[in-house]
């Protein structure tokens, strides 16, 4: 008898925790794909797709309107205090998991939250954010969270920065070179963290993900900006990034046979995003299918018209050449949305 109510109780539970899920992603808002921009009820920058299951996850900075902002410089412009997470099983119906991680999360952090990417690797999934550090750290510095499922919730891994200002040299960029964290998984298993403004760093990861393997290199590419994307297909290997294009970003990209290089420059993917200085690259395939996600700033909201710092996502599909590399893309309205 006491078997039997112990049995009870445990399917009680676990019948109250599924009902608490399936609560969670009733209430979960749902969208039309409708063209670019994807996202049009909120502005959103710098896109981090992953693929998990059959689902595409995409992670995005949730840029923020502010009293002031279009008189702001020196990086003031933009006001991310969060990252948003949506998902989709077919890239045209798309469910908002809203907010998954703030720099509230990093208490060595001070806020400012800038580009970030999530990676799955042995069934956790490691958050790597960009964020304005604090005593005694100082400036921009890479963090990094991690949790059990695609949308949370994460928990800051290491209490401390995985990379900071006294980690690396000060280029032209100076206190914000350590941005914009891209993490890619060789085909041997090996953990790669690349990242940087105005210098493109590159560095291993030790098999726990959360902690560098050795010596940081530098990565020499033409017109290197910032937000480098790292992705593979077949035996190439790619880095994408933000390049200066006539006074404003566009992305370009190099290829090479292993992560170690050596690095071949390819030249440019895309023009400047429209009405945008900033672009941000996140490359991903997805049910047998290449996407290129990038932000531009033609969105507007309450009012507020896009700005550097209200920037808006996109999406545009993808294509390759036979000898692998990338296939201009042309930055269109109607996007991956499937509509003529």
């Amino acid at each position: 008898m006491r078997l039997h109510s112990i049995l009870t109780a445990a399917v009680m539970v676990l019948l109250s925790a599924e009902c608490a899920l399936a609560q969670k992603v009733d209430t979960c808002k749902t969208f039309l794909n409708t063209g670019n921009p994807l996202i049009k009820d909120k502005f959103t920058a710098d896109p981090a797709p992953m693929v998990y299951g059959d689902r595409l996850y995409l992670y995005v900075g949730h840029d923020e309107y502010y009293e002031g902002q279009d008189t702001a410089s020196g990086g003031k412009e933009f006001n991310i205090t969060e990252w948003l997470c949506y998902s989709t099983g077919d890239m045209q119906t798309w469910t908002d998991h809203g907010a998954v991680l703030s720099p509230a999360s990093f208490t060595w952090a001070v806020g400012e939250a800038w580009a970030s990417q999530v990676v799955e690797h042995n069934g956790k999934f490691y958050y790597y954010v960009t964020v304005q550090a604090g005593k005694p750290y100082e400036g921009k510095a890479v963090g990094v969270a991690v949790g059990d499922t695609p949308t949370g919730p994460f928990a800051d891994a290491l209490g401390m920065p995985l990379v900071c200002d006294t980690m690396t040299s000060n280029g032209e960029r100076g206190w914000w070179n350590d941005i914009d964290p891209t993490v890619l998984i060789d085909e041997k298993g090996q953990g790669w963290l690349c990242w940087g403004n105005g210098t493109c760093f590159l560095a291993k990861l030790k098999p726990n993900m959360i902690e560098l393997d050795g010596g940081i290199q530098v990565v020499d590419l033409p017109k290197y900006m910032e937000g480098p994307w790292l992705h593979r297909r077949g035996d190439m290997y790619y880095l994408t990034y933000a390049s200066m294009h006539d006074g404003q970003e566009a992305i370009a990209y190099a290829t090479a046979p292993a992560m170690t290089g050596p690095w071949t420059y390819r030249g440019e993917l895309t023009g400047p995003a429209e009405n945008s200085f900033t672009i941000h690259p996140g490359i991903i395939e997805f049910k047998g299918k290449w996407y290129l996600f990038y932000h531009n700033a033609v969105l507007t909201l309450d009012g507020h018209h896009g700005a550097i710092g209200r920037r808006s996502v996109c999406v545009d599909r993808l294509s390759y050449n036979p000898d692998g590399t990338m296939m201009y893309v042309e930055q269109t309205k109607n996007g991956a949305s499937g509509m003529p």
